[in-house]
């Protein structure tokens, strides 16, 4: 029962978060500048935890360009502007990491 407890706080932690702004915001009109700038948010916070984890390594973090993630994040990143294909982007990045694990480290 404690797990179906948690499973159910877990969803609802994941559910009304994302709930609440769908459902009072399509209420209003939101203004042009606005919707730009929501529109915005998904690549920032997406390269606020990408960019860290791909350009440095170690305790104390020190820049790294030469770490394996950063040479496969490059034609991944090409590879997802040129499909706009999440399935295929995931597929390459594994793929490449994959190889570059294998046949280079």
């Amino acid at each position: 029962m404690d797990y179906i407890i948690m499973i159910a706080a877990m969803g609802a932690v994941t559910f009304f978060p994302r709930w609440m702004p769908l459902f009072f915001l399509t209420r209003y009109n939101l203004s042009g500048w606005f919707v730009e700038w929501l529109e915005l948010l998904p690549a920032s916070i997406l390269a606020a935890i990408l960019i860290p984890a791909l350009v440095t390594s170690g305790e104390p973090r020190c820049l790294d360009m030469f770490r394996p993630e950063m040479w496969v994040a490059i034609p991944t990143f090409i590879f997802a502007l040129a499909t706009r294909s999440l399935g295929g982007t995931v597929i390459v990045g594994m793929v490449l990491f994959w190889l570059v694990r294998t046949w280079i480290i």
